[in-house]
C-alpha cells in the first residue's frame, strides 16, 4: 500500500483509502463534482471527482473503504488527488488499522510521561484527583489515549489528546521553572484535566465527530463537570482549590469569542491559555508543513489569518 504520506505530484495510485468526506459540489459553469477527503494512518489528501456519473465511478460514501485509481496533482501548494475510477470495497478487502490517522509519537511512551508528571504533584487531594481519573478509571483511560484533541483543526487523530495534554503539560511544568508566583500543583492539574471532556465532545475513529453532547455543551463544560464530580468524591477536598481549578478549565480558551466561559482571573490559568494555544497553532503549523509538497507559500490559513510560508533549510 501507498501511504498518503508518501505521495508526490505526479504519482498515479491504485490502492484502498477511506473516504473520510464525501459532498457534492458545482462549479462555476454549474458542472457538477465530488469533494472528497481520503485518509489512512498516515494523514489525509483532498481528492476531486470530475465525473462523478462516469463509468467506472461506483456510489461511495463517507466512512466507505474505497479501492481509488487516480493522479496526484497539486493545487495552492498542497497535494490533491484527481479519482479517475473508484470501487467500494468489501469487508476483508482491507485492514482498518491502516486507515486511522495515528500520533507519530508512542502511545505508551506518552502516557508514561503524563504519569510521571503526576506523580510530581504534591497536593494529596489533587494527586487522588488525577490518579482517580488516569490510574483507576478503566474506561476514560481508554477513550483519553484513543481519542483526538479536535476534529481537524489540530492533534486530529488518534492519540492526539494526549499527545496535546503532555505538550501542555510539559510547557506549563516549564513555565513553573521560570515564573515561582504559579502554584506548581494547580498548573500541572490543570494542563492534565483541561481537555479531558473532548473525550466525550467528539466520537472515536473512524468517524472523529462531534457527538451529540459536544454539540449541545461542548468540552469544557463537559471537561469542567467531569472534575467537579470526581473532586466531590473525595473527601475533605477544599473549596477554594476545587473553585480554581474549575475555573483553569473554563478559563482555558482565554476569550469569550473562542468558546470560553470565563477569562482568566488566576495567574495560572494565564499560563493554561498560553501554553494551549502554542501548542496548537504550533502543531496547525507544523501539520500544514507536512502536507506541503514544496517549499514556499502555501497559502491562506483561517486559524492564522495569514498566508503561510515554507521555509526549507538543507542540512
Amino acid at each position: 500500500m501507498k501511504f498518503i504520506s508518501d505521495l508526490k505530484q505526479g504519482d498515479r495510485i491504485s490502492d484502498i483509502y477511506l473516504c473520510k468526506y464525501k459532498q457534492s459540489a458545482t462549479t462555476k459553469n454549474g458542472k457538477t463534482y465530488d469533494n472528497v477527503i481520503l485518509q489512512d494512518r498516515t494523514g489525509s489528501i483532498d481528492a476531486k471527482v470530475w465525473e462523478p456519473n462516469s463509468e467506472g465511478i461506483d456510489e461511495f460514501d463517507s466512512l466507505d473503504y474505497v479501492d481509488i485509481f487516480g493522479e496526484v496533482t497539486s493545487f495552492n501548494g498542497a497535494l490533491q488527488l484527481n479519482i479517475k475510477r473508484a470501487r467500494v470495497c468489501r469487508e476483508g478487502e482491507y485492514d482498518p488499522s491502516l486507515y486511522l490517522p495515528v500520533s507519530s509519537k508512542n502511545n505508551d511512551e506518552m502516557y508514561k510521561d503524563l504519569l510521571a508528571m503526576i506523580g510530581t504533584v504534591q497536593n494529596q487531594y489533587l494527586k487522588q484527583l488525577l490518579e482517580e481519573f488516569f490510574l483507576q478509571d478503566e474506561a476514560f483511560i481508554k477513550a483519553f489515549r484513543q481519542s483526538s484533541a479536535a476534529k481537524s483543526v489540530h492533534h486530529g487523530f488518534v492519540g492526539g489528546l494526549l499527545e496535546h495534554t503532555l505538550g501542555v503539560t510539559k510547557m506549563c511544568d516549564y513555565f513553573c521553572s521560570v515564573y515561582p508566583v504559579l502554584n506548581r500543583d494547580l498548573l500541572i492539574t490543570a494542563a492534565i484535566c483541561h481537555d479531558i471532556g473532548k473525550t466525550k465532545e467528539l466520537s472515536l475513529f473512524p468517524t472523529n465527530d462531534y457527538t451529540d453532547d459536544g454539540q449541545f455543551l461542548g468540552h469544557i463544560v463537559m471537561g469542567t463537570q467531569m472534575v467537579a464530580e470526581k473532586m466531590h468524591d473525595i473527601d475533605g477536598f477544599p473549596v477554594l482549590l476545587s473553585q480554581e481549578l474549575q475555573h483553569c478549565i473554563l478559563a482555558h480558551h482565554g476569550e469569550f469569542e473562542y468558546g470560553s466561559p470565563k477569562k482568566p482571573a488566576l495567574v495560572e490559568a494565564v499560563a493554561l491559555n498560553l501554553a494551549d494555544n502554542a501548542d496548537a497553532r504550533i502543531e496547525t503549523f507544523t501539520e500544514v508543513l507536512n502536507r506541503a509538497s514544496e517549499p514556499g507559500w502555501q497559502g491562506y490559513n483561517r486559524l492564522f489569518e495569514s498566508n503561510l510560508f515554507d521555509t526549507r533549510v538543507e542540512n
